[in-house]
């Protein structure tokens, strides 16, 4: 499918007429698709569809771009950016989100110690952990990640302790990986001290962390003391992996608080999900039996204070009817509270006037999106080679869970690298409140990101083994970086070649540190590979004594040749997936290579990617596919704006038949009746066309639907062929009686979607509907009477747009998927009540199709990424991936089996139709038909160096 641009909403608002007259100058230059504009203005396709799409003024830069891509009038279209800019900027008066401004919400930001003048609605809270602190020399803070207790230690503990007594010493910090150099670098800073030093001292003995703070409060007054405040103490747990340093640092701030000589008070901010960690260790037990205190959600008046008081400080209102609707929404979520800033900074920012309103609010997103909206539109808004740097720095940023939720990883800059779109992006992420940094350190803003922004979670849940298996590596190299280049602290064997697998698929996450590391480990593996066989050549020549000492050569050699070639293939077999497209000879056989030498799923999946049936080539981006119901014809839409038709009854060999043409703009939709006889396909032109194909090579038109206001996204025939069903970007779904398909007629427009239909199907009874799109809902309808559909239900799940739908044969499960980069499969037995089975992920961009295979055991996915899925759905409350395909150069848009399933076409923005055969051991087994020129041993060595030649085929 195509990406269909949305209705401009609003009135006749300067800036709605600005992105109107956007679209029409692209209409101009004759509709190019915006990746088209793309490849011409530099900027990537998100950034210029968001500029046409008329929520929010572009940049100068950006709509100067686009204006070259469509062959503009750089000054004029200048000039008219200058006066919508000057109309939408507010009044001189009004305050500003600048440097000096009365920023009256944190975001996703805690509030800090300089906060507690826009800090409110946790009074009670305070003085109950103040109280506390007060009475016992150790305490402990619990509550769910989101509840706001680093803003109650921070701007409310520290702050009232502060008043208190002016000779008290205030320390705060987190643990991060390495507790015992952030506890030396915090007391150094306090008392003026050498780090190097202190650290060093502080690592002897855990009392010495008592000793140093009695020694530096000596020269204060007899009752000063130091407040400890250790935020997120549950990065111990979760970041800290040395076990003998997380035991100093637990003894040592019990210690620091629990001796008789005690100059020092210790307050631990701990996350809820970590309390049973803490009960691993016997002192942390006794120290914390009788001295906790636990932060649960915000009462209603107490969010009241929390939205209100902030916003009267930077001399705001907040509007009666937003405040009802925030309370209402966060009542009762102890996590909600940073979404909750976030929500109010983004409608402050967003404000009329000196008031924020509930429909600034609504703009944002609300509480569970705005956060997830604001990632993704700064990453919508960066080139392509940036936002893969988001996507490397968000997995650096985030320790996956092991059996726990995920949770922030603190990163040094010096880890991150001096990478210029690294330093770019986290500028930029920074400056939308995403990301918090210091001068050496770079965090998520709160994990609220981790766990609400569905792209970051698409990331995460794609290779989490490969995740782990990345920090492991930048470990080994600050371990080996830190023994001065040790050559026993590099990689050999196993390690090693899992590491160069993984490094291989993904080249661009390494830093060039890693690299180094990397490149020193094969380094020394090959010079240890060729002394074990100068060690044989030299065993051969002895006496019979040192045969035992041979044979032990002999199988290390063939242990470290064996695990050499197992690294090499997978480099290979990613290799032949990119060299496939230009030379898919060659890349047969290089695959074919690499899995006879390591029959690995990555070596299976680069085979299957380079086995095609067949590719046939278009003119245009292919959006569409269907297979007619006796399998020997496909259809496609295209881009062009022409219905293909091909014939391939063998599939191995597809050939034209002809073309219809008719519609003006792209087809976004085919399908062929249950009978074949009839064709029909929808068009962003706004009409549905009818075809007689009884004779597939001399087609005729029959009919021409028109009753949709824009453009037509999906269409289906039900089950006995006598009802079609159209969904629209208009927001409606028609059904047609196409009884006589020469005179459609229709029969019911089914009203509820709040926004544009992309995709429609009918069960295999006939008798339920399914349509999807962007208002994220699934929407259900009884439609067994054609003149009188009745809504059952509005499926809701799916965090972005839906795309994709497809029921199973049985009709028992549906299958969805979109832009959150989810499958999702939902049993529909009882549509009035449908439940969900699974979610199934992986995919690492918006999903366009899904379809099942006849006998509703395989359920095939494709999208963005390129990537092309198939799933065992036999199960469907426990889906299983069996193979991702690779061979796409871009979007995937359509994915269909054939009839009898022994085949699968897929259609793709790369301007091809590939065709491939279901059965894969038969498909690895015809490899070799695909070659007819034989590698070289140039070739040969090109690829696999210190590898005997051999013929693939």
């Amino acid at each position: 499918m195509p990406r269909p641009e949305r209705p401009i909403e609003g009135d006749d608002s300067a800036l709605a007429w600005f992105a109107e007259d956007l679209r029409r100058l692209r209409e101009k230059a004759g509709r190019p698709t915006y990746r088209q504009l793309s490849a011409r203005a530099h900027y990537s396709a998100a950034s210029l569809s968001e500029a046409a799409a008329g929520r929010k003024l572009p940049s100068l830069a950006v709509t100067l771009a686009f204006v070259d891509a469509c062959d503009g009038d750089r000054g004029e279209w200048e000039a008219r950016w200058r006066a919508v800019s000057a109309e939408l900027s507010p009044s001189p008066g009004l305050p500003a989100d600048i440097a000096g401004s009365v920023v009256p919400y944190a975001g996703l930001a805690c509030f800090d110690v300089d906060d507690a003048d826009r800090f409110f609605g946790r009074d009670t809270v305070i003085a109950d952990v103040v109280k506390r602190v007060r009475e016992q020399r150790f305490v402990g803070v619990f509550g769910a990640s989101g509840v706001g207790k680093s803003s109650v230690l921070r701007a409310g503990l520290v702050t009232r302790m502060r008043k208190d007594a002016a000779n008290r010493r205030v320390l705060v910090f987190t643990p991060g990986a390495h507790p015992i150099e952030e506890c030396a670098v915090r007391l150094a800073e306090l008392f003026g001290e050498s780090v190097p030093e202190l650290r060093a001292e502080l690592a002897q003995d855990p009392e010495n962390l008592h000793l140093r703070i009695r020694q530096a409060m000596a020269g204060l007054a007899e009752d000063a003391e130091l407040l400890l405040v250790v935020d997120q103490f549950e990065e111990v747990f979760s970041l800290c992996e040395e076990s003998a340093e997380r035991e100093w640092f637990i003894d040592a701030l019990v210690l620091a608080a629990t001796v008789a000589t005690s100059r020092a008070r210790v307050v631990l901010g701990v996350r809820a999900d970590f309390y049973g960690h803490c009960g691993r260790h016997p002192s942390l037990v006794s120290a914390l039996r009788d001295a906790q205190v636990l932060i649960g959600p915000m009462s209603p008046d107490e969010l009241r204070e929390a939205i209100t008081r902030p916003a009267a400080a930077a001399d705001c209102t907040v509007e009666t009817a937003l405040v009802t609707r925030l309370v209402a929404e966060a009542t009762g979520h102890p996590g909600v509270l940073p979404l909750l800033s976030h929500a109010l900074l983004q409608t402050w920012r967003g404000r009329s006037g000196m008031t924020l309103t509930l429909a600034g609010y609504d703009k944002t997103g609300g509480i569970q999106h705005a956060v997830s909206r604001t990632a993704e539109e700064v990453y919508a808004g960066l080139s392509p080679a940036r936002q893969t740097a988001v996507r490397h720095l968000f997995l650096r940023l985030t320790a996956p869970g092991d059996g726990a939720p995920d949770t922030r990883r603190r990163v040094s800059r010096r880890e991150l690298g001096t990478d210029e779109d690294t330093g770019a992006v986290v500028d930029r992420l920074a400056r939308a409140r995403l990301l918090t940094l210091d001068h050496e350190y770079v965090e998520v803003a709160h994990e609220a990101l981790i766990r609400h922004w569905p792209r970051l979670r698409g990331w995460l849940d794609d290779d989490r083994e490969g995740l782990r298996l990345h920090r492991q590596l930048t470990d080994a190299t600050d371990t080996w970086e830190s023994l001065g280049g040790d050559s026993g602290a590099l990689y050999r064997g196993t390690r090693l070649t899992r590491a160069l697998d993984w490094a291989t698929r993904n080249d661009t996450a390494l830093t060039p540190r890693e690299r180094k590391f990397l490149q020193a480990s094969r380094t020394v593996e090959i010079k240890t590979s060729r002394r074990l066989r100068q060690l044989v050549a030299l065993l051969s020549v002895v006496s019979l004594v040192a045969v035992t000492a041979t044979i032990f050569a002999v199988r290390a050699q063939r242990t470290a040749t064996t695990e050499r070639n197992a690294a090499r293939a997978q480099i290979v077999a990613s290799e032949a997936v990119t060299l496939y497209p230009s030379d898919p000879e060659l890349a047969v056989q290089l695959s074919l290579a690499a899995h006879k030498m390591a029959p690995t799923t990555r070596t299976r999946e680069s085979l299957l990617s380079t086995v095609p049936l067949a590719v046939v080539t278009h003119p245009s981006e292919v959006l569409s596919v269907a297979f007619s119901p006796d399998r020997r014809t496909l259809v496609t839409g295209d881009d062009d704006h022409t219905v293909r038709l091909w014939d391939v009854a063998d599939p191995r060999h597809p050939a034209a038949i002809t073309t219809l043409p008719g519609h003006t703009a792209e087809i976004n939709s085919v399908a062929f009746s249950p009978d074949g006889r009839t064709l029909v396909s929808g068009s962003y032109d706004r009409t549905v066309r009818l075809w007689d194909v009884t004779d597939v090579a001399h087609p005729a038109g029959l009919a021409t639907i028109t009753g949709h206001a824009e453009a037509v996204e999906s269409v289906a025939f039900s089950p006995d062929g006598r009802t079609l069903a159209t969904a629209s970007i208009d927001h409606t779904l028609r059904l047609w009686d196409v009884a006589d398909p020469r005179r459609p007629t229709e029969t019911a427009m089914l009203k509820g979607p709040l926004d544009s239909l992309l995709k429609v199907v009918f069960s295999a009874d006939g008798n339920l509907v399914a349509a999807a799109g962007k208002d994220r809902m699934v929407w259900l309808w009884d439609v067994s009477d054609r003149r009188d559909p009745v809504q059952l239900a509005a499926i809701t799940g799916h965090t972005q747009v839906i795309a994709a739908a497809a029921f199973s044969p049985a009709g028992r499960v549906l299958a969805t998927a979109g832009d959150d980069q989810t499958v999702r499969l939902w049993d529909v037995s009882d549509p009035r009540h449908p439940a969900s089975l699974a979610t199934l992920t992986g995919h690492a961009d918006g999903i366009y199709a899904v379809s099942f295979s006849p006998d509703g055991r395989t359920l095939v996915s494709a999208g963005d990424d390129r990537a092309v899925k198939l799933w065992d759905v036999a199960d469907p409350r426990h889906p299983v991936g069996m193979v991702t395909l690779s061979s796409h150069t871009d979007a995937v848009s359509s994915a269909v089996f054939s009839p009898d399933g022994r085949t699968l076409a897929t259609g793709s923005w790369d301007n091809t139709t590939r065709l491939l055969d279901t059965d894969f051991q038969q498909a690895i087994d015809r490899a070799c038909e695909h070659v007819r020129t034989p590698i070289t041993e140039e070739q040969w060595e090109r690829y696999f160096p210190d590898v005997t030649y051999e013929r693939p085929c």
